[in-house]
């Protein structure tokens, strides 16, 4: 079973940034798309982002474009989300989540697909 930990959240004011990672462990990374979602309090769970597991293909919602980043370093078995422009609105508890794939094609960032999942990163945006 593959494990992921999420880290890099914390506190920032609105306009800030922060990166976050998704370390796994247990099976390399290469047959995996990778997801980012969150939850903000009182709110249902969203897609953020998704990469697939050569990191061809990106996606975004469109709340983030332009915003955030996603990136893979399969050698370190790693995901990073780099988000920048920061909003009170992007305040919530961040999750990775993988996808068994077996070829490359565009990712989902649908969590009923999900495999594996971390148990998140809190991300609080002051304003």
């Amino acid at each position: 079973q593959l494990q992921l930990v999420e880290s890099g959240g914390g506190l920032v004011q609105s306009g800030g940034s922060l990166r976050l990672s998704c370390v796994a462990s247990g099976f390399t990374l290469d047959y995996y798309d990778i997801a980012w979602f969150r939850q903000a309090p009182g709110k249902e769970r969203e897609g953020v982002s998704c990469i697939s597991s050569m990191g061809a293909y990106m996606n975004y919602a469109d709340s983030v474009k332009g915003r955030f980043t996603i990136s893979r370093d399969n050698a370190k078995n790693t995901v990073y989300l780099q988000m920048n422009s920061l909003k009170p609105e992007d305040t919530a508890v961040y999750y990775c989540a993988a996808e068994r794939v077996w070829v490359e094609r565009m990712c989902r960032m649908l969590d009923g697909n999900m495999d594996d999942w971390g148990k998140g990163t809190l991300v609080t945006v002051s304003s």
